[in-house]
Protein backbone atom coordinates (compact mmCIF):
# COMPACT_ATOMS: atom_id res chain seq x y z
CA UNK A 1 0.00 0.00 0.00
CA UNK A 2 1.34 3.47 -0.95
CA UNK A 3 2.00 6.12 1.66
CA UNK A 4 -0.63 8.39 0.04
CA UNK A 5 -3.34 5.74 0.64
CA UNK A 6 -2.10 4.67 4.08
CA UNK A 7 -2.30 8.11 5.70
CA UNK A 8 -6.07 8.63 5.12
CA UNK A 9 -6.73 5.10 6.43
CA UNK A 10 -4.81 5.83 9.63
CA UNK A 11 -6.72 9.07 10.10
CA UNK A 12 -10.10 7.32 9.80
CA UNK A 13 -8.96 4.63 12.25
CA UNK A 14 -7.85 7.28 14.73
CA UNK A 15 -11.20 9.09 14.49
CA UNK A 16 -13.12 5.88 15.11
CA UNK A 17 -10.90 5.17 18.10
CA UNK A 18 -11.62 8.64 19.51
CA UNK A 19 -15.39 8.11 19.21
CA UNK A 20 -15.26 4.74 20.91
CA UNK A 21 -13.15 6.17 23.70
CA UNK A 22 -15.54 9.08 24.18
CA UNK A 23 -18.47 6.67 24.37
CA UNK A 24 -16.76 4.60 27.04
CA UNK A 25 -16.16 7.69 29.17
CA UNK A 26 -19.88 8.46 29.26
CA UNK A 27 -20.84 6.15 32.11
CA UNK A 28 -24.50 5.37 32.68
CA UNK A 29 -25.57 7.01 35.97
CA UNK A 30 -26.07 4.60 38.84
CA UNK A 31 -29.66 4.04 39.91
CA UNK A 32 -31.35 2.67 43.01
CA UNK A 33 -35.00 1.63 43.28
CA UNK A 34 -36.46 1.60 46.78
CA UNK A 35 -39.73 -0.15 47.64
CA UNK A 36 -41.05 1.78 50.65
CA UNK A 37 -44.14 1.71 52.81
CA UNK A 38 -46.38 4.69 52.08
CA UNK A 39 -45.74 6.35 55.42
CA UNK A 40 -42.09 6.78 54.36
CA UNK A 41 -42.75 8.39 50.98
CA UNK A 42 -42.45 12.08 51.91
CA UNK A 43 -39.41 11.49 54.10
CA UNK A 44 -37.64 9.49 51.39
CA UNK A 45 -38.24 12.30 48.93
CA UNK A 46 -36.00 14.46 51.10
CA UNK A 47 -33.55 11.70 52.03
CA UNK A 48 -33.05 10.82 48.37
CA UNK A 49 -31.91 14.35 47.56
CA UNK A 50 -29.25 14.22 50.27
CA UNK A 51 -28.14 10.75 49.20
CA UNK A 52 -27.96 11.73 45.54
CA UNK A 53 -25.76 14.71 46.36
CA UNK A 54 -23.36 12.55 48.35
CA UNK A 55 -23.29 9.41 46.25
CA UNK A 56 -24.25 10.56 42.74
CA UNK A 57 -26.83 7.77 42.62
CA UNK A 58 -30.30 8.40 41.18
CA UNK A 59 -33.06 7.18 43.52
CA UNK A 60 -36.51 6.02 42.43
CA UNK A 61 -39.17 5.34 45.08
CA UNK A 62 -41.93 2.76 44.63
CA UNK A 63 -44.51 3.39 47.34
CA UNK A 64 -47.38 1.23 48.57
CA UNK A 65 -48.70 -0.76 51.48
CA UNK A 66 -46.19 -3.10 53.08
CA UNK A 67 -48.23 -6.15 52.11
CA UNK A 68 -48.58 -5.19 48.46
CA UNK A 69 -44.88 -4.34 48.11
CA UNK A 70 -43.94 -7.68 49.67
CA UNK A 71 -46.13 -9.47 47.13
CA UNK A 72 -44.42 -7.59 44.30
CA UNK A 73 -40.99 -8.55 45.64
CA UNK A 74 -42.06 -12.20 45.70
CA UNK A 75 -43.14 -11.87 42.07
CA UNK A 76 -39.69 -10.59 41.10
CA UNK A 77 -40.28 -6.83 40.91
CA UNK A 78 -36.98 -5.05 40.09
CA UNK A 79 -36.46 -3.37 43.47
CA UNK A 80 -33.12 -3.00 45.26
CA UNK A 81 -34.07 -2.11 48.82
CA UNK A 82 -37.21 -2.73 50.88
CA UNK A 83 -38.32 -0.36 53.65
CA UNK A 84 -41.20 -2.03 55.46
CA UNK A 85 -43.56 -0.52 58.03
CA UNK A 86 -43.07 -3.58 60.24
CA UNK A 87 -40.53 -6.27 61.10
CA UNK A 88 -42.63 -9.37 60.49
CA UNK A 89 -42.87 -8.86 56.73
CA UNK A 90 -39.11 -8.45 56.42
CA UNK A 91 -38.54 -11.61 58.48
CA UNK A 92 -40.97 -13.55 56.31
CA UNK A 93 -39.25 -12.46 53.10
CA UNK A 94 -35.85 -13.32 54.57
CA UNK A 95 -37.11 -16.83 55.37
CA UNK A 96 -38.12 -17.17 51.70
CA UNK A 97 -34.72 -16.01 50.47
CA UNK A 98 -36.08 -12.78 49.00
CA UNK A 99 -34.05 -10.46 51.27
CA UNK A 100 -30.43 -10.50 52.47
CA UNK A 101 -30.60 -11.40 56.16
CA UNK A 102 -27.32 -9.71 57.11
CA UNK A 103 -28.64 -6.37 55.86
CA UNK A 104 -31.77 -6.37 58.02
CA UNK A 105 -32.04 -3.35 60.28
CA UNK A 106 -34.81 -1.81 62.39
CA UNK A 107 -34.42 1.76 61.22
CA UNK A 108 -37.33 3.51 62.96
CA UNK A 109 -40.29 3.18 65.30
CA UNK A 110 -43.44 4.78 63.96
CA UNK A 111 -46.09 6.66 65.90
CA UNK A 112 -49.83 6.38 65.35
CA UNK A 113 -52.01 9.49 65.50
CA UNK A 114 -55.70 10.26 65.10
CA UNK A 115 -55.93 13.04 62.51
CA UNK A 116 -58.42 15.54 61.11
CA UNK A 117 -57.99 18.29 58.50
CA UNK A 118 -57.92 21.80 59.91
CA UNK A 119 -61.36 22.61 58.46
CA UNK A 120 -63.14 19.54 59.86
CA UNK A 121 -66.62 20.64 61.05
CA UNK A 122 -66.53 18.52 64.21
CA UNK A 123 -63.34 18.63 66.22
CA UNK A 124 -62.15 15.55 68.03
CA UNK A 125 -60.34 15.84 71.34
CA UNK A 126 -59.95 12.23 72.50
CA UNK A 127 -60.39 8.68 71.27
CA UNK A 128 -63.74 8.18 72.99
CA UNK A 129 -65.23 10.94 70.81
CA UNK A 130 -65.21 8.44 67.94
CA UNK A 131 -68.26 6.74 69.49
CA UNK A 132 -70.32 9.94 69.15
CA UNK A 133 -73.00 9.94 66.39
CA UNK A 134 -71.48 12.93 64.57
CA UNK A 135 -68.50 10.75 63.68
CA UNK A 136 -70.04 8.60 60.98
CA UNK A 137 -66.91 7.41 59.14
CA UNK A 138 -63.46 6.66 60.53
CA UNK A 139 -60.72 5.86 58.03
CA UNK A 140 -57.75 3.55 58.51
CA UNK A 141 -55.34 1.54 56.41
CA UNK A 142 -56.34 -2.04 55.69
CA UNK A 143 -55.02 -4.05 58.67
CA UNK A 144 -54.49 -7.11 56.45
CA UNK A 145 -51.72 -5.41 54.48
CA UNK A 146 -50.76 -2.28 56.44
CA UNK A 147 -49.04 -2.29 59.87
CA UNK A 148 -50.55 1.07 60.84
CA UNK A 149 -53.97 -0.44 60.17
CA UNK A 150 -53.16 -3.34 62.50
CA UNK A 151 -52.03 -0.87 65.15
CA UNK A 152 -55.34 0.97 64.74
CA UNK A 153 -57.38 -2.18 65.34
CA UNK A 154 -55.22 -2.93 68.40
CA UNK A 155 -55.87 0.59 69.67
CA UNK A 156 -59.63 0.49 69.23
CA UNK A 157 -59.83 -2.98 70.79
CA UNK A 158 -57.69 -2.16 73.81
CA UNK A 159 -59.50 1.15 74.34
CA UNK A 160 -62.83 -0.70 74.47
CA UNK A 161 -64.13 1.09 71.37
CA UNK A 162 -64.08 -1.54 68.63
CA UNK A 163 -67.69 -2.71 69.09
CA UNK A 164 -68.93 0.88 69.24
CA UNK A 165 -67.21 2.01 66.03
CA UNK A 166 -66.80 -1.14 63.91
CA UNK A 167 -69.67 -0.14 61.58
CA UNK A 168 -68.05 3.26 61.03
CA UNK A 169 -64.68 1.96 59.85
CA UNK A 170 -63.63 2.67 56.27
CA UNK A 171 -60.63 0.72 54.99
CA UNK A 172 -58.08 2.19 52.61
CA UNK A 173 -55.23 0.43 50.85
CA UNK A 174 -52.60 2.40 52.78
CA UNK A 175 -52.22 5.32 55.20
CA UNK A 176 -51.92 7.92 52.44
CA UNK A 177 -55.19 6.86 50.88
CA UNK A 178 -56.81 6.79 54.33
CA UNK A 179 -55.71 10.38 54.88
CA UNK A 180 -57.30 11.35 51.56
CA UNK A 181 -60.65 10.05 52.80
CA UNK A 182 -60.53 12.59 55.64
CA UNK A 183 -59.19 15.38 53.43
CA UNK A 184 -62.08 14.97 50.99
CA UNK A 185 -64.73 14.77 53.73
CA UNK A 186 -65.46 11.07 53.20
CA UNK A 187 -64.40 10.39 56.80
CA UNK A 188 -64.55 12.59 59.87
CA UNK A 189 -61.28 11.28 61.31
CA UNK A 190 -58.43 9.00 60.29
CA UNK A 191 -55.68 6.98 61.90
CA UNK A 192 -52.34 7.61 60.17
CA UNK A 193 -48.63 7.73 60.89
CA UNK A 194 -47.28 10.83 62.56
CA UNK A 195 -44.99 11.28 59.55
CA UNK A 196 -48.06 12.17 57.45
CA UNK A 197 -49.45 14.60 60.03
CA UNK A 198 -46.92 17.38 59.64
CA UNK A 199 -47.29 20.63 61.60
CA UNK A 200 -49.80 23.04 60.13
CA UNK A 201 -51.59 20.40 58.07
CA UNK A 202 -54.46 19.60 60.42
CA UNK A 203 -55.08 18.41 63.95
CA UNK A 204 -53.35 15.29 65.27
CA UNK A 205 -53.96 13.51 68.56
CA UNK A 206 -51.13 11.15 69.58
CA UNK A 207 -52.28 7.61 70.31
CA UNK A 208 -51.06 6.09 73.56
CA UNK A 209 -48.39 3.58 72.51
CA UNK A 210 -49.53 1.23 75.26
CA UNK A 211 -52.71 0.59 73.27
CA UNK A 212 -50.93 -1.19 70.42
CA UNK A 213 -47.84 -3.23 69.64
CA UNK A 214 -44.73 -1.18 68.82
CA UNK A 215 -44.63 -0.11 65.17
CA UNK A 216 -41.01 -1.02 64.58
CA UNK A 217 -40.02 -0.65 60.94
CA UNK A 218 -37.34 -2.80 59.32
CA UNK A 219 -35.45 -2.73 56.05
CA UNK A 220 -33.25 -5.09 54.05
CA UNK A 221 -31.54 -5.39 50.67
CA UNK A 222 -33.35 -7.48 48.07
CA UNK A 223 -31.47 -10.65 47.16
CA UNK A 224 -32.01 -10.36 43.40
CA UNK A 225 -30.86 -6.73 43.27
CA UNK A 226 -28.00 -5.78 40.97
CA UNK A 227 -27.47 -2.62 43.02
CA UNK A 228 -26.68 -4.14 46.38
CA UNK A 229 -23.67 -1.88 46.94
CA UNK A 230 -25.77 1.24 46.36
CA UNK A 231 -28.57 -0.17 48.55
CA UNK A 232 -26.14 -0.76 51.42
CA UNK A 233 -24.83 2.78 51.07
CA UNK A 234 -28.38 4.12 51.33
CA UNK A 235 -28.86 2.12 54.54
CA UNK A 236 -25.70 3.73 55.89
CA UNK A 237 -26.97 7.17 54.89
CA UNK A 238 -30.29 6.61 56.68
CA UNK A 239 -28.37 5.62 59.82
CA UNK A 240 -26.07 8.64 59.60
CA UNK A 241 -26.60 11.79 61.66
CA UNK A 242 -28.25 13.43 58.66
CA UNK A 243 -30.63 10.52 58.13
CA UNK A 244 -31.47 10.18 61.83
CA UNK A 245 -32.23 13.89 62.07
CA UNK A 246 -34.63 13.60 59.15
CA UNK A 247 -36.38 10.58 60.67
CA UNK A 248 -36.88 12.45 63.94
CA UNK A 249 -38.21 15.53 62.13
CA UNK A 250 -40.90 13.31 60.61
CA UNK A 251 -41.92 11.99 63.99
CA UNK A 252 -40.10 8.68 64.07
CA UNK A 253 -38.32 7.35 67.10
CA UNK A 254 -34.92 5.73 66.68
CA UNK A 255 -34.84 2.24 68.25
Amino acid sequence: MSISRLIPLLLVTALIGCRVGAGNNTAKPQELTIAAATNMYDLLGEASKGFERKEKVKVTIASGSTGHLAAQIERGAPFDLFLSADVQTVDRLISKGELEEQTKRIYARGQLVLWQPADAPTEISQLTDLAKPEFKKIALANPDIAPYGRATIDTLTNAGLIEKVKDKLVYAENVSQAKQYAETGNAQAVFISKSLARDGQGRAIPVDERLHRPIDQALAVITSSRRQSEARRFIEYLASSEGVKLLQEYGYQIP
